[in-house]
């Protein structure tokens, strides 16, 4: 039985998760529309309402973000180390792509993660498919599986350390 305290905590949790999309929605849907005209702010605060009260759970970038610091600064390097690994691997494509013999090894590899949000996790999965030459194409708990344009090794702790490591390094301080 759920005492008093717990059930205000509870409805003070998702009233804040409700606010945080209504917030997240509402500032998407201004950069979005580009003008401050009284007509869009009533309309994307509609919406924006609507779809917070109707999906309360919904996930939201900010919900199981650590506002510290310290992960402020690891999502500024985050960002770097990610752009730095978008031209390496677009490099790397081309190379493959450019070469008559076509050296590639495609599979599907399985990987594990540290990460125990399921925004660190959708962040870490979408970094590994925006990141040309793997795909992430399944998630189950802890594992993810990657389909990898070049498998360097089918070995779980090597595939990894290749593919997952660098970006769950910053997510880990971001989002746990």
């Amino acid at each position: 039985m759920e005492t008093p305290v717990e059930a205000k905590v509870r409805a003070m949790a998702r009233t804040r998760s409700t606010a945080v999309m209504f917030a997240t929605l509402l500032l998407f849907w201004l950069m979005l529309i580009g003008n401050l005209t009284l007509d869009a702010l009533i309309v994307g605060v509609l919406a924006s309402l609507v779809i917070a009260v109707l999906y309360p759970n919904g996930i939201s970038f900010f919900t199981e973000l650590r506002a510290t610091p310290e992960a402020f600064v690891a999502g500024l390097r985050y960002y770097g180390y990610f752009f730095k690994e978008l031209v390496k691997s677009n490099l790397r494509l081309t190379a493959i792509v450019l070469s008559p013999s076509l050296p590639i090894r495609p599979g599907i590899v399985k990987v594990r993660t540290r990460l125990r949000s399921r925004m660190g996790r959708l962040m870490l999965a979408n970094s590994i498919t925006l990141t040309p030459g793997t795909l992430t194409v399944e998630m189950d708990s802890e594992w993810l599986y990657v389909h990898w344009t070049n498998v360097e090794s089918d070995d779980i702790e090597a595939a990894t350390g290749a593919i997952v490591a660098g970006f769950e390094r910053y997510l880990e301080v971001i989002y746990g």
